[in-house]
């Protein structure tokens, strides 16, 4: 390969140096989402971008059935039910640990046409009975939930119980805890499809009204386009909405001292059940919590990222922010009205010049399409990301106290360093144990093993992972890559031409408008959230929902990776804050204190003075 080629590509997945320390760092992770020598040429000659937005940690070996899931669940939904016409799959593979993905496309015309067809008439019928169908697939996750509380995980007996025996049952606790076990991965990999059931579809919907507007305004911005969907209602927001009803409530109830006074959530609590007061308070916490704490501070993908209700840090500093907001007389709910007037502005000015009759229906017709598919893309975030794999990881970890008390882990933790099908293996070892009364092999098994990949784990999070690997795409089209993680021709170019340490200003999406200037808060672990100060600037490598009640404290977010529909911009339009995503580098680039100009209205992030 000449120089002027490989300034035009990536690195190859096969050239990147192991990090020290983590020498057969494979062994974490199945084989099939490795790369392979046997299939070199086929690897070298993909597109690969790290995906930062969902693991932007290396991979824990049991976490991998979320991204295994939705490599899955996507990809079916893309290319064999929906059949987008240009779209196929989107591929995955662990490299040092990381997660990267490449988007496959269909250039085949005939192929295409054919693909057309199908997809008309499926996304059709979903379009037309969107409203019937959202309110089912409600009713279906809410199910898949409930299926999921309902699994326990207990010890097993000394002897089984004698209702057992004289009820004939036939079925003893080895059955039992292996049903239980696959009805914990079957109710994961069921909710995994019932997100992707409608989601390609929501983003089809935006995309397509994206592009008539880009050919029936040319020029028009992507900020424009997303203005005239903006100011949902959606049920993401409504863990933050109960902070600041706690908030009011607390000022009203005259408990506020008590909570921003303490930093620690139990002591708060403890001090608030001593009056009357506070305890109405605390009551109206406990109501709020299920289902609404059930929120991670991460995206869910992760099982060591905190979740609200079983660490209250994040959302009692919320507290605390919002109620001093209300001492200050300040208004602390979005600013949804100024968003929908906005909206309504920007829809009739943009209406306004089209030519015709027809085509102010046809774009009637699709901006009111994508406002009714829009809060899917959001909503299921909530049902599925967090409440749902909240609850999951919990239920991994009353598994992992199994084998603590069995002697096979010295920490409920430890599973996670397992693969679920080592943890299907390890289970039987157990029951063998159990049954016939000897020693199981677990119990000198496993420990060495999980302090060995424990190590090299650790290893592999000291590396930085480059924002892509292989060949550049000559096209993208898959549409969550280009909405969602905010991949386009221009990202890639950007990407080609920036190194990690050799520029103080990038270039990334303009997804929320607006220019400021301010201290940068580089955030790469939710545990720095508490270390944000007021009219800071946010960077980092992707937010997360939860993350919300931040986004009151500061005057600016940044990211490394993500689209138009990814959480940073969508939370930052809806906050009325300037947002520039998609960056690839700017929290290694950047650096806490460094004040920073963020311009959303042209998408550049610039260093005007390093930190001290």
């Amino acid at each position: 390969m000449s120089t002027a080629e490989k300034k035009k590509a990536f690195p190859s997945p096969f050239e990147l140096p192991t990090p020290e320390g983590a020498d057969g760092w494979e062994e974490l992770y199945p084989y099939y989402c490795l790369v392979s020598p046997e299939r070199q040429e086929l690897e070298e000659g993909k597109f690969w971008f790290f995906d930062g937005m969902h693991n932007p940690e290396p991979l824990y070996p049991f976490d991998t059935i979320m991204t295994e899931n939705w490599w899955v669940a996507l990809s079916q939904m893309t290319n064999r039910v929906w059949a987008f016409p240009p779209a196929i799959g989107v591929d995955q593979r662990v490299i040092n640990g990381y997660l990267y993905v490449a988007p496959n496309i269909c250039d085949d015309p005939v192929k295409v046409a054919e693909r057309q067809e199908y997809f008309t008439r499926r996304a059709g019928h979903y379009y037309e009975n969107w409203d019937e169908i959202f309110e089912n697939w409600k009713v279906k996750a809410k199910d898949c939930i409930e299926r999921l509380k309902a699994i326990e995980f207990t010890p097993l007996p000394e002897y089984e119980k004698e209702e057992y025996i004289t009820g004939h049952r036939g079925l003893y606790s080895s059955h039992d805890l292996l049903c239980k076990y696959n009805r914990l991965i079957e109710n994961m990999l069921e909710m995994g499809s019932y997100h992707f059931e409608m989601l390609n579809l929501g983003y089809g919907a935006y995309l397509t009204f994206r592009e008539y507007c880009q050919s029936a305004f040319p020029g028009i911005a992507d900020q424009t386009v997303t203005d005239m969907v903006s100011g949902i209602d959606i049920v993401l927001f409504r863990p933050d909405d109960e902070l600041r009803r706690l908030a009011k409530l607390a000022v009203e109830l005259g408990v506020d001292k008590v909570i921003t006074d303490n930093s620690s959530p139990d002591k708060t609590v403890e001090l608030l059940k001593k009056t009357k007061e506070g305890q109405q308070w605390v009551q109206s916490l406990e109501d709020s919590k299920d289902p609404w704490f059930w929120y991670s501070t991460g995206v869910g993908y992760c099982h060591a990222d905190p979740v609200w209700m079983t660490d209250m840090r994040l959302p009692f500093t919320a507290l605390r922010g919002y109620i001093e907001a209300v001492h200050r007389g300040e208004k602390v709910d979005r600013p949804l009205d100024e968003i929908l007037e906005r909206r309504a502005r920007v829809t009739a000015e943009y209406r306004a010049l089209l030519p015709t009759e027809e085509d102010r229906e046809s774009f009637d017709g699709l901006v009111n399409l994508a406002r009714k598919v829009f809060p899917f893309v959001e909503d299921h975030n909530f049902y599925v990301e967090h409440w749902h794999h909240s609850i999951f990881w919990q239920k991994v970890r009353e598994l992992g106290d199994l084998f603590v008390g069995s002697g096979f882990f010295a920490d409920r933790e430890d599973i996670f360093y397992l693969h679920r099908h080592e943890v299907s293996d390890a289970l039987y070892d157990l029951l063998i144990g159990w049954a016939t009364g000897t020693q199981p092999r677990g119990e000198v098994y496993w420990k060495p093993i999980i302090e060995r990949r424990r190590a090299k784990r650790d290893a592999l999070a000291k590396w930085a992972p480059p924002p892509a690997l292989g060949t550049p795409p000559k096209s993208i089209t898959e549409p969550l890559t280009i909405m969602l993680f905010g991949i386009t021709q221009e990202t890639v170019e950007e990407w080609l031409s920036v190194g990690q340490d050799s520029s103080n200003i990038l270039k990334g999406v303009a997804a929320s408008p607006g220019k400021v200037t301010g201290r940068a808060r580089v955030i790469m672990d939710p545990e720095q959230l508490y270390e944000i100060q007021k009219g800071e600037i946010l960077i980092c490598r992707i937010t997360a929902p939860s993350w919300a009640p931040v986004f009151p404290m500061i005057s600016a977010a940044v990211s490394d990776v993500g689209g138009m529909m990814a959480h940073t911009a969508i939370i930052s339009r809806e906050y009325g804050l300037p947002a520039v995503v998609g960056t690839g580098f700017a929290s290694s680039i950047f650096k806490t204190g460094d004040l920073v100009e963020v311009d959303g209205n042209f998408g550049t992030v610039k260093r005007l003075e390093e930190a001290v």
